[in-house]
């Protein structure tokens, strides 16, 4: 599945910071049961590349798949052979951007100034990560938004959950990246579950 069609059908990515691949595809087919139809494995994770595969192995067609804290080129490159097709990161780094978008993948590089939604727009980005969001705040966003390009996707992350989805979608937010809201380390398949319903419910809200 690709990140716009994904993107299309539920406007979230899930980030699964801490999780390990012996408990990966519960966790993922929890998300995807719910709704959620996007998920980051951040590359500061337990074995992160090897979750990558076997999410890859086990839900490609159904979901984007892919990493975050994507902090160099070569980590661009493993992820990629890992299977992985969403590149996301906490800053930009044109050469983090230029790499992938060269082996067709899609980056999602964080920005908090027009200097850098620009730059990373220029590498090639089209999905732009305001990180952390809830630092700027809705206000911040709405002002970016009068001069970025229109194609630029805004993923809104950082501090963002259901209650304030709404909020960020009026600044011009298109999509938003949640971590705790979703997954945190050691919480069981179940929680997961019950905490993407709440989400995607607040998603079908916005529509």
């Amino acid at each position: 599945m690709t990140l716009e069609d994904a993107l299309a059908e539920c406007p979230v990515v899930a980030i699964v910071r801490g999780i390990r691949p012996d408990e990966a595809l519960a966790h993922v087919e929890a998300l995807l049961a719910a709704g959620v139809r996007g998920v980051e494995v951040p590359l500061n994770s337990p074995q992160p590349l090897e979750s990558v595969r076997r999410i890859v192995a086990e839900f490609q067609g159904r979901m984007a798949i892919g990493a975050g804290t994507v902090l160099t080129p070569d980590q661009v490159e493993a992820v990629a052979e890992a299977g992985g097709r969403i590149i996301v990161s906490p800053n930009t780094d044109p050469a983090v951007v230029r790499r992938a978008v060269a082996l067709q993948l899609d980056p999602a590089p964080g920005f908090a100034t027009a200097t850098e939604a620009f730059a990373a727009y220029a590498a090639g980005a089209r999905h732009l990560k305001l990180f952390p969001a809830a630092t700027y705040g809705a206000g911040h966003l709405r002002q970016l938004k009068a001069v970025l390009p229109p194609d630029a996707v805004v993923w809104a992350v950082g501090g963002v959950g259901p209650d304030s989805m709404a909020e960020w979608r009026q600044a011009g937010a298109r999509a938003f990246g949640l971590g705790g809201e979703l997954y945190r380390a050691g919480q069981s398949p179940a929680e997961t579950a019950e905490k993407a319903q709440r989400v995607v419910a607040a998603v079908r809200a916005l529509a």
